[in-house]
């Protein structure tokens, strides 16, 4: 009964998967940390634990439905020659659900529209935000599934490497969501990710298969020269400071 317990292969499984889905999960915690950010501070730690409880529910939804998710790669039907299938649906409105979200939130931030008025604006918000995350948890979910099956043969393994990794998430969404709301050019390179995860996987509805390494490479790479970007205008803000008070001590 417990041979997997001093199974190896079990474990590698185990943290592997663990590793990936968190990879998998970045472009949610992006997504769910935008749409909280719009919401009043003391509703914003509610919002996060209530999107990625949704997304953890999806996941071992799909996880208990295996039979569906492989039936979702059979063929519905052809357009042009092209078959399309669940998978590519789901992929194809999704992609399309994102980036005309991303769109519109980047066109937001860059008018800077004044807030709502008032608590029942708040509470609509609320709602339509908790909506946006769990529709597109769907789309999310269903790629992380599909890679879980792929790599790890036993169901228990799956759902337990699915739990820790969205645990992790969990822990991390809101230092990424504060960071994201301190700085606003992280906000719409972020924005930016998201417009280019939901041409991907457009892409992929339409059968083009675009290996997820670069573009997790090109999001890190931009991270990283924005951070640089950051401390560079922090050390020169810090060096103009005293420039400014000489003349008042004159």
């Amino acid at each position: 009964m417990l041979d997997w317990v001093t199974d190896p292969q079990i474990w590698i499984g185990f943290f592997t998967l663990v590793a990936l889905e968190i990879v998998l999960g970045i472009d949610n915690i992006i997504f769910i940390s935008i749409l909280a950010g719009k919401l009043p501070p003391e509703q914003r730690d509610r919002a996060r634990v209530l999107g990625l409880a949704a997304a953890l529910i999806s996941r071992l939804l799909l996880l208990l439905g295996l039979s569906w998710v492989v039936r979702l790669t059979e063929p519905l039907f052809a357009v042009l020659g092209y078959e399309i299938s669940g998978r590519d649906l789901i992929l194809l409105l999704g992609g399309l659900f994102l980036l005309a979200k991303s769109v519109t939130e980047i066109s937001h931030s860059m008018d800077a529209p004044a807030g709502g008025d008032g608590k029942k604006a708040a509470a609509t918000s609320f709602a339509s935000v908790i909506v946006q995350i769990m529709v597109l948890d769907i789309v999310f979910s269903l790629d992380s599934v599909i890679t879980a099956v792929g790599m790890v043969d036993e169901l228990g393994v799956m759902i337990a490497a699915v739990v820790a990794a969205v645990l992790v998430m969990l822990f991390a969404s809101g230092p990424i969501s504060r960071f994201v709301d301190r700085h606003p050019s992280i906000k719409m390179l972020a924005l930016a990710f998201l417009v280019l995860i939901g041409v991907v996987l457009i892409a992929e509805g339409l059968g083009q298969h675009i290996p997820k390494g670069y573009i997790y490479f090109a999001m890190a790479f931009s991270v990283i020269v924005e951070l640089l970007n950051i401390r560079m205008r922090g050390k020169h803000a810090k060096q103009a400071e005293p420039e400014e008070a000489t003349p008042k001590m004159k």
